[in-house]
């Protein structure tokens, strides 16, 4: 039984960081692509960032420069590190395991809430 669990959300003012970590069990973590998404109120939910297994990363251009993503296979974890945040970064933040064998599925975390305002 795979399991995903972020941690690590709340409120924060404008300019304030945040790091969300994200434990995977249930699942050989290095053998799978991780991501962080996201979803606003009222609108679909996007790619955040990603790190396949071999380590080839990926951001939304509205994230670059602000978000890094990293991961710790030794831990099972993968962590979204997020500075310089502003209201428009306000969504539910979801962590995302991908497998591609023997069939494409995505396992998901229960989502952690991220509300950036003054």
């Amino acid at each position: 039984q795979a399991q995903l669990v972020e941690s690590g959300g709340g409120l924060v003012q404008p300019g304030a960081s945040l790091r969300l970590p994200c434990s995977a069990s249930g699942i050989v973590f290095s053998m799978y692509h991780m991501g962080w998404y996201r979803q606003a109120p009222g609108k679909q939910r996007e790619l955040v960032a990603a790190m396949t297994n071999g380590g080839t990363i990926d951001y939304a251009d509205s994230v670059k420069g602000r978000f890094t993503i990293s991961r710790d296979n030794n831990k099972n974890t993968v962590y979204l590190q997020m500075n310089s945040l502003k209201p428009e970064d306000t969504a539910v933040y979801y962590c995302n395991a991908r497998r591609t064998i023997p069939y494409e599925y995505d396992y998901w975390g229960q989502g952690t809430q991220i509300t950036v305002s003054s």
